[in-house]
């Protein structure tokens, strides 16, 4: 697990998905690999026109289209490794030295998954080439990533810079006792101020949970700022990040209790299209 795989398409977010890939590399310690694949679209070459225009004609065209389908996939090629090279640069300018460079042809999920064994975090734009208006969550990349990535996801939004402040959401189950552990241990967080936050439900336990979880992240050398909120789940914690002036949130990726309803069905997607700053999604 010593890869940061930072997704990059071309699009007006890929240059602050590399400024968050240097980040995360810097502050891991690990190599930036810098991934871009070239996506396979349908073509209309199968389609049988033989009864129309007869089957020497179409045989004729059908060769054309092959011809123009490899230039076009040369094109795009030259056009990837131009972009990886251009990147690749940035980050070396910002002081990375340790870089790789891949190119991939098909889905971007897909080729994230083949690296699963070397990958330690993944970085990608919320909106990417194709998408330049307004995100929509539903069926884009980042909601099949989240189904099936192992491995924590940064989302970056338009514009990145590195964090001075995090929030995580805690509900005090043991998957969130898990996550506040990959945070002391990670070394991605240390030295930004936490802001710990749940939603109040008037369980006394839980509040002594919450406390000794807080009291957990101060222990290990963390500054720490806790709420219990009130409302509903995700307003309540988009409204605290904006009043708080958060760098960055960080949530667990399923479950059922208010805070991890987040991000089940149509609620995750409606916070990942809402939020404006950085999202760390653990699974």
């Amino acid at each position: 697990m010593d890869k940061i795989i930072t997704c990059i398409d071309g699009s007006a977010i890929t240059q602050s998905v590399t400024e968050a890939g240097v980040w995360a590399a810097k502050k891991l310690m690990k190599t930036l690999t810098l991934l871009h694949t070239i996506e396979k679209h349908h073509q209309h070459g199968a389609d049988n026109y033989s009864g129309a225009i007869g089957l020497e004609a179409q045989s004729k065209l059908l060769d054309e289209i092959a011809q123009l389908d490899e230039q076009k996939n040369k094109l795009a090629m030259q056009l990837g490794n131009q972009l990886l090279d251009s990147m690749a640069a940035t980050a070396r300018g910002m002081g990375i030295e340790d870089i790789e460079k891949l190119q991939r042809h098909g889905d971007i999920v897909e080729a994230i998954c083949t690296l699963d064994k070397k990958t330690r975090f993944i970085v990608m734009g919320r909106k990417g080439s194709g998408h330049e208006g307004k995100f929509k969550a539903l069926g884009s990349h980042i909601e099949t990533l989240l189904r099936k990535a192992s491995h924590p996801v940064l989302i970056v939004p338009d514009k990145f810079s590195p964090p001075s402040s995090f929030m995580i959401a805690y509900d005090g189950r043991g998957s969130a006792d898990r996550a506040l552990e990959k945070v002391i241990e990670g070394g991605l967080l240390h030295g930004l101020h936490c802001h710990l936050v749940s939603i109040k439900n008037g369980d006394t336990a839980f509040e002594e949970r919450f406390n000794i979880a807080s009291n957990r992240l101060k222990e290990n050398g963390f500054t720490v700022t806790s709420s219990l909120l009130e409302g509903k789940a995700h307003d309540a914690i988009i409204q605290y990040q904006v009043e708080n002036q958060v760098n960055l949130v960080m949530m667990g990726a399923f479950g059922h209790s208010m805070i991890r309803q987040l991000f089940v069905g149509s609620t995750t997607l409606k916070v990942l299209e809402k939020i404006d700053v950085p999202l760390i999604i653990l699974r």
